[in-house]
């Protein structure tokens, strides 16, 4: 079970969805996730990239994919799957280029084992990110209302 400050809540357009983040497979990344959230960095972020049946992005104070908050993160890849409800972290083509960016996987993506750095997983309203609006770019998108983590 996941310590209480380790729990990331998003509440979107679509309802609430609660991640269990994992500072054991990716302690940088969840830190990192944590400063912007407390700072209100995704708050009204839309879902900019939303591939069905692969994944829905977020994370991008542009909302078209090309920004972040500024601070690139050292890659923490690891062993754990992409399956449905992983939450990993959006880069470039270097590894080491993860910002500010992630995405919920919405099936099994076993391609991206072991070349994106995970670092949660969905554990409450998986339904919800099920609903999130599909495309590339996606029209009227869903976004972040807001995020939250439990003190």
């Amino acid at each position: 079970m996941a310590k209480p400050e380790d729990t990331l809540t998003l509440e979107t357009t679509q309802g609430k969805v609660v991640i269990e983040m994992r500072p054991d497979l990716a302690p940088g990344h969840v830190a990192r996730i944590k400063e912007l959230v407390r700072e209100g960095f995704y708050d009204g972020i839309v879902f900019h990239r939303v591939i069905d049946g692969f994944m829905a992005q977020t994370g991008c104070p542009h909302g078209t994919g090309t920004g972040g908050s500024g601070k690139k993160l050292k890659a923490e890849f690891n062993s754990e799957p992409h399956v449905r409800g992983t939450v990993s972290m959006a880069r470039a083509q270097n590894p080491d280029s993860g910002d500010s960016q992630f995405f919920i996987c919405f099936d099994d993506a076993p391609f991206l084992n072991k070349q994106y750095t995970a670092w949660g997983k969905v554990i409450e309203g998986m339904e919800n990110v099920d609903k999130i609006k599909r495309g590339e770019p996606v029209a009227n998108p869903d976004k972040i209302v807001k995020a939250t983590m439990a003190a």
